[in-house]
This record gives structure tokens, C-alpha cells and sequence, in this order.
């Protein structure tokens, strides 16, 4: 009888725990009980949330990988991500703060503390992606010149990029409120925006770029449109949660006021946060500037699949990492240091497995899946190959990711900021530019300097882990 009882015991419990982290639950304590259910309440919507933001540029090639000058289209979705990432960087940074400062109030059992640490970092964000999105959409065809398109490939995609930089405040705000939600304990809701807004941009996508009934076919424009419109309606989705006063965060009209000492706290620690982004997001743009250039159109726009297929392998991995950030942040806040490093060491290894098997399944069928996304012989073989060799690295990116998390959920934001200063600008930089250009390697050459600039920061960020300046933290 007994015997019989275990596995539907065990069966219930963790059917009720999907069923709990799917839902979200703002009651449930991060500070004591289970670790590894904590770890699973946190990371399964937060992998699925960034399943989700990774699909957003898959569905996209995937339908502009099919135009008729699909290597155009594929190159200026790719060149408009890259540039688009130094906004992922601030949204990333600020998001990061939001989830540093939230976490750890919410540890201290001071909700009204952590409203309104939240609402000012919207504050922060609205005004400096104002500023961004006006210049993005002005100097729209000048970005992509710069970055090493074409003239046909700029004038082909001008307008696709305009829109994505003139709508880029949805983006902003996705990831910051996101990141306010996973800091009070709630990353289903979270996860719910990504999906709702994905389902959007799926259904959108053919309908624009294709076009359907009376509505006209508006090509690569047509999935700019769809993009920005399924994020918008995201972020509407989120806001509702945000004030309709059933969560643990209760938001009021007061809470906009800026408050400059609370402001001034939150840009203490999103500075070098996203300082940390945005120097790994020019080292991204320098590598893809530096394939266009040696690889021409067909290697930019391989090099741009291989990216977007790994990039949608590796945000779940981020996802699944952010739980270490929110975990960390609240058992400092309640003086639980050994618990927060059991909480690390539960998520990386969470981590290392995942990495594995994505590892494994993108080598033996990268051919298969950069197949299903273009039908262009020559950019389906530069993709193959970034892949194979990008791909030997994915165990390193995890533990990576879960220390960069930790040391950010801790409000330590300045170690992975220099880290990240050393890896890519004085390392990954200078060794792709060496075997592209001086070894004659042209984009394999960059395709090499990513496993191994992103194996090198690992190892310093184990280092500097171990250390444990992270610990003494004041937020």
C-alpha cells in the first residue's frame, strides 16, 4: 500500500509544483523551505519567458528568411538586433537594478519599499529610451551602413529598422517590468507577457508580411510592425498587473513622483549594469561588423542565423539563471548568506545540464535547423558552420550566467562589468580581429573568438565568485 502511494505522492507533488510555478505565487516564502523547489518555482517560467523573447527573432527569420531577397532581409534583421542590443543592454541593466533593489526589500518584508523602488526605475527608463528611439528612427539607413550592410541591403531595409529603434520603449519596459515581477517572487506573470505577445507577433507576422484579405503585403516593414505590435500589447498586459492591486507590489499614483535619492540608488547600481551589457553588446556588434565586412551579404547573413538559432537556445539558459538573481537578493535581504549560495550552486547545476543537451542536439542537427529557416544555399553554409563551432562553449556560457546573475542579484553590478571589459573588449575584440584579418580566417575566425572569449570569463567570474565580495553588498 505504501509502496503504491510513493510514486503518485511523488507524481502529485511535482505536478502541484509545475501547476504553482505556471501560476505564479507571491505567497510562497523564497527565504526558507525547499531550495531546489524554490529554484524550480523561479526558473521554469523565467526559461519560458525567455523562450519566448528568443522566439520573437526566430519567427521573424524564419518568414524574412523566405522574401525574395532573403539575404537582404535576413542581414537587416540581424544588423537591427545587434544595434537594437545596446537597448537590450539598458532594458537589461535597469531591469537588473529594479530586480536587485525589489528582491531584496521584499527579503526585508518591506513591500511599500519595493512599489516604489519599481515605479522609479520606470521613471529612469522612459526618459533616456525616449531619446534613443527619436535618434534610432532619424538615423535609421546610417546605422546600417555603418554597420556594414550594403547600399541595396540598407535601402532594402530602412524602414524595417525604423520602426524596431522608434518602437524600441516596448522593449525597454518588457524586460524592466519583467524584472520588477521576478524581483517580488512572481516570474509567471512575467513569463505570461512573453507568451501573449509572442502569440500576437505569430499570428501578425504572415498576415503583415504576406498579407491576407485587404490587408496589403508589407514584406520585411510588415514584420517590424508585427514585432513592435505584439510587444506593445505585452507590455499593456503587464501594466494591468501592475495596478490592479492583487499582487504583493500594491502601486499608487504617489509612487511617480520622482523620488532623486531612490533614483539616485537605482542608477548607483544600473550604471555598471548596464555598462556590463552594453560592453558585451558593441563587442556583438564589432563581431558582426567584422563579418559583414570579410564575409560579405551571404557570411553577414549567415553569421546573423547562426546567432539568432543560438540566441534562442541560450535566453532560456538566462532564463533559468535569473532564478540565482532573485534567490540571492531575497536571502540577503534576510541575512541567509549560506542559503544564497546554496541557491547558486542549485541553479548552475541546473544550468550545466540543460547546456549539455542543447549542446549536443545543435551540433548533430545544426544542418537540419538552419534548413528550416533559409532556403539560400551559400548563407545555410556559413550558419552550419558558426554553429558547430559557437556552440562548444554552451556549458560555459550557463555557469557564466548564473555568476553574472549572482553577483547582479547581490547588487554587486561593478565585478561583471569589468569582467566583461577585459573578456570582450580586450580579448574577444582583438582575437577575432587577429584571426579574421591577420590569419586570413575571415568569419570563421570570429566564429572561434566566441566559445573562447566566453570560456575565459567564466573562469574569472568562478574566481572572483569565490572570493565572496558579493556577500558584503549594501542595496
Amino acid at each position: 500500500m505504501t509502496e503504491t502511494n510513493i510514486p503518485q505522492n511523488t507524481f502529485s507533488k511535482i505536478f502541484n509544483t509545475l501547476k504553482q510555478a505556471l501560476k505564479g505565487d507571491e505567497t510562497f516564502d523564497y527565504t526558507s523551505g525547499s531550495i531546489k523547489k524554490a529554484v524550480i518555482l523561479l526558473a521554469i517560467p523565467m526559461v519560458l519567458e525567455m523562450l519566448m523573447e528568443s522566439v520573437f527573432a526566430l519567427v521573424d527569420l524564419y518568414f524574412v528568411g523566405h522574401l525574395e531577397h532573403s539575404s537582404y532581409a535576413i542581414q537587416t534583421v540581424g544588423l537591427t538586433e545587434s544595434v537594437i542590443t545596446i537597448i537590450y543592454s539598458l532594458a537589461i541593466g535597469i531591469s537588473m537594478a529594479a530586480t536587485a533593489v525589489v528582491a531584496r526589500r521584499i527579503g526585508e518584508k518591506d513591500p511599500v519599499a519595493a512599489a516604489k523602488a519599481g515605479m522609479q526605475a520606470i521613471i529612469i527608463a522612459v526618459i533616456i529610451n525616449s531619446i534613443i528611439s527619436i535618434g534610432g528612427f532619424i538615423f535609421a539607413k546610417d546605422i546600417l551602413l555603418l554597420m556594414g550592410a550594403s547600399q541595396e541591403a540598407a535601402d532594402y531595409g530602412v524602414n524595417f529598422t525604423r520602426i524596431m529603434m522608434g518602437g524600441s520603449l516596448c522593449i525597454m519596459l518588457l524586460f524592466l517590468i519583467n524584472g520588477i515581477f521576478r524581483g517580488a517572487g512572481n516570474a509567471a506573470i512575467a513569463m505570461k507577457s512573453l507568451w501573449l505577445a509572442n502569440i500576437c507577433n505569430i499570428i501578425l507576422c504572415p498576415v503583415l508580411i504576406n498579407g491576407f484579405g485587404p490587408i496589403p503585403a508589407f514584406g520585411l516593414t510588415g514584420a517590424a510592425i508585427a514585432t513592435t505590435t505584439g510587444r506593445s500589447i505585452g507590455v499593456l498586459y503587464q501594466l494591468y498587473h501592475l495596478f490592479n492591486g492583487k499582487g504583493i507590489l500594491k502601486i499608487i499614483p504617489s509612487y511617480f513622483i520622482p523620488d532623486f535619492n531612490q533614483i539616485k540608488a537605482l542608477i548607483k547600481i544600473a550604471a555598471p549594469g548596464v555598462l556590463q551589457f552594453v560592453i558585451a553588446s558593441c563587442s556583438w556588434i564589432f563581431l558582426a561588423q567584422l563579418v559583414a565586412t570579410t564575409g560579405g551579404d551571404h557570411g553577414s547573413a549567415g553569421y546573423q542565423t547562426a546567432l539568432r538559432i543560438m540566441m534562442f537556445f541560450i535566453l532560456p539558459a538566462w532564463g533559468l539563471s535569473n532564478a540565482a538573481a532573485t534567490l540571492v537578493g531575497q536571502n540577503l535581504g534576510a541575512k541567509q548568506v549560506d542559503r544564497a549560495e546554496k541557491s547558486v550552486f542549485t541553479t548552475a547545476k541546473y544550468n550545466v545540464v540543460f547546456m549539455a543537451t542543447i549542446t549536443v542536439v545543435t551540433f548533430l542537427f545544426a544542418n537540419f535547423i538552419i534548413g528550416f529557416f533559409t532556403n539560400d544555399i551559400q548563407v545555410r553554409e556559413i550558419a552550419v558552420e558558426a554553429l558547430h563551432i559557437m556552440c562548444l562553449g554552451y556549458v560555459f556560457y550557463g555557469i557564466g550566467m548564473v555568476l553574472i546573475n549572482t553577483f547582479n542579484g547581490a547588487g554587486d553590478t561593478w565585478t561583471p562589468t569589468w569582467v566583461n571589459f577585459f573578456g570582450f573588449w580586450l580579448f574577444q575584440i582583438p582575437l577575432a580581429y587577429v584571426l579574421a584579418k591577420h590569419y586570413k580566417m575571415g568569419p570563421t575566425g570570429v566564429f572561434l573568438s566566441v566559445p573562447i572569449a566566453e570560456t575565459a570569463i567564466t573562469i574569472a567570474s568562478i574566481f572572483l565568485y569565490r572570493k565572496g565580495k558579493w556577500k558584503r553588498i549594501e542595496v
